[in-house]
């Protein structure tokens, strides 16, 4: 029996139940071989299983194979669910996402390989939902022999906390190999003698071993049915976590947020002084039991009366009262961020035109100096041509009413280095281009010796003017030129500065809902 072949079973304690397609009218004629087994199948007329594959939509035109179906139901499914424009490298410049591709390397979004995945991961993830079932069995107390046994366990561990490293070698010896072993040798049935089953004879079975569920199987559609709860529990989980712990700690009450702020960094304080001190042992023991008790029934029973459900919420608000009354002499600022900001106006006249006057051409950010690199690259200043269309930064808004006129032009006109103009002092604090011969003679010289280059030497010579003056000494030499050439007469542009006050704009509490 030793040379059969190894019966494969899968991640569950329950055998698995075998649907049987028969005829249906092979079920009114009576079968006198019917054994208990056969009576323990679950019958199911081919009618009503083609049926229920055709209402999830599959097509019986053709006969497919259970995984040829699996792939297009769970494909269908997820199809239905899913947004059509799945873009995972989206520009997000403000957020870093931990889980994008751009972050780690990892295979993109497929529907075909989703269905797949999901399918291997279902048949396969009953080991985990028998652990689950185990562990809600031991702390409910279903067989109190069981949780006695567990605590004498989790006791001798806190007592010897170095046993810890002995538990994994235990679980293995006798949740893994002595069932293992017990499968080959069976022990001898109760009600024939032990001398027909020597323990030390050549084994009686074959090993056993773990294979996936088969898909469409009751044991697969088990593991959905334990995944969608598990889903739900998490849920609920995560969401009861979140409502108790994001208010205290989102600083969406900036007083409370900072209370508990203060207390935690003092006890974290504490505890890295005298944490040595601490009778850790004692303590998880203690936690341990008390978690224990209170998965027994009858505690259960009393603490979900009504009379219970009020007291806890009202120690959880008395809990949250006592946070406020000790933030009563925290004090916040509440006054908005204050700053100030600046525009130009820009006025221009053409350059031949020396009697004429200076008229209106737009409101920029930038002052559109003489040597800016983007006047220099041969660039239109930018900016809105009215004043009402000025628009205060994102997030701030407008404290002050209007903009008032900077009257100390020759500091900011110092501040930003600006050369080649002249300032007023006095009245409207102009500050003009003034228009140099001597420099109008250098540009011509560059011009000409740019239109007798060659088609890459005027593109270099066109790079470096567009990121302005190529190198220090070049820009030197302009300089230079602007502060020692005589001039003749006012340039074409002419700015003066205005400035305003803004304050950031608070963000409002969410409405509850």
């Amino acid at each position: 029996m030793s040379n059969e072949a190894a019966d494969p079973f899968v991640n569950r304690d329950t055998p698995i139940p075998v649907v049987s397609v028969t005829d249906p009218d092979s079920q009114s004629r009576p079968s006198a071989s019917r054994t208990p087994s056969s009576d323990a199948r679950t019958h199911l007329s081919a009618s009503k299983l083609k049926d229920k594959l055709q209402s999830l939509g599959d097509s019986f035109d053709r006969p497919e194979s259970p995984s040829r179906f699996s792939d297009k139901m769970f494909t269908m499914l997820l199809s239905s669910v899913l947004p059509q424009d799945l873009d995972d490298d989206a520009a997000t410049p403000q957020i870093k996402d931990r889980r994008s591709r751009k972050y780690v390397e990892r295979p993109g979004f497929s529907l075909p390989q989703m269905s797949s995945n999901f399918r291997r991961f279902n048949a396969r993830i009953g080991i985990a939902f028998v652990a689950q079932n185990r562990a809600i069995r031991l702390f409910t107390w279903r067989q109190p022999t069981h949780t006695i046994s567990f605590l004498f366990v989790y006791t001798f561990v806190c007592v010897n906390p170095t046993l810890v490293a002995v538990l994994p070698l235990a679980c293995c010896l006798f949740f893994i190999m002595v069932p293992a072993f017990l499968a080959r040798h069976p022990p001898p049935p109760t009600h024939l003698p032990t001398d027909l089953y020597p323990l030390g004879g050549p084994p009686l079975a074959a090993a056993r071993t773990v294979k996936p569920a088969p898909e469409l199987s009751k044991d697969f559609f088990r593991n959905m049915r334990d995944l969608q709860n598990a889903m739900e529990d998490f849920s609920r989980g995560h969401d009861a976590i979140v409502s108790f712990i994001t208010p205290l700690t989102n600083f969406s009450n900036e007083t409370l947020s900072s209370t508990l702020y203060i207390l935690l960094l003092f006890t974290s304080v504490l505890l890295f002084i005298s944490a040595h001190l601490l009778p850790w042992r004692f303590i998880f023991l203690g936690i341990g039991y008390a978690l224990t008790v209170l998965g027994h029934p009858t505690v259960q029973g009393l603490l979900a009366t009504e009379e219970n459900s009020r007291l806890l919420s009202e120690k959880e608000h008395e809990a949250r009262s006592f946070l406020l009354n000790l933030s009563k002499d925290i004090e916040l600022g509440t006054d908005p961020d204050r700053r100030e900001v600046e525009i130009f106006e820009l006025q221009h006249r053409p350059l031949h035109d020396t009697d004429g006057e200076y008229e209106p051409f737009i409101f920029s950010p930038t002052p559109y100096a003489p040597l800016a690199p983007s006047r220099i690259a041969g660039d239109r200043p930018k900016g809105t041509p009215f004043f009402e269309d000025v628009q205060p930064p994102r997030g701030w808004r407008w404290s002050d009413k209007k903009w008032v006129l900077d009257l100390l032009s020759r500091e900011w006109v110092e501040d930003r280095c600006v050369t080649g103009v002249e300032v007023q002092i006095e009245g409207e604090r102009w500050v003009t281009d003034l228009h140099y011969e001597e420099l109008e003679d250098i540009r011509e010289k560059e011009m000409s010796m740019k239109s007798g280059k060659s088609g890459k030497e005027r593109a270099r010579l066109q790079k470096r003017s567009v990121g302005g003056v190529g190198s220090d000494s070049e820009r030197e030499v302009l300089r230079r030129a602007w502060e020692t050439a005589r001039p003749s007469r006012k340039g074409e542009w002419r700015r003066r500065r205005w400035v305003r006050g803004v304050e950031r704009v608070p963000v409002s509490a969410p409405a509850e809902s």
